[in-house]
């Protein structure tokens, strides 16, 4: 393992705190649990679904003169976007 240094808020680290001793866990360990969680589920929310955020693809060639200025109507296919 490696070690690292983590800023919490106060609140957020007592919080955690009481959850790891009623787990009877050290907080490094719950801190370890709660990261390998978040990092196996799927992203959800309003970014979840969001082309932006999604996007993979890589574009090779000319883009469109406007696309930065009609990125909407090309990223959402939005055709009422300006």
């Amino acid at each position: 393992m490696q070690r690292i240094t983590l800023l919490l808020p106060p609140d957020l680290k007592a919080q955690a705190q009481r959850q790891a001793h009623a787990k009877g866990i050290s907080l490094g360990e719950l801190i370890r649990e709660v990261l390998a969680t978040a990092l196996k589920t799927e992203p959800t929310g309003p970014r979840a679904a969001d082309p932006l955020f999604a996007d993979t693809a890589v574009f090779l060639g000319d883009t469109p003169p406007d696309l930065s200025l009609h990125h909407d109507r090309y990223l959402y296919d939005d055709p009422h976007s300006s």
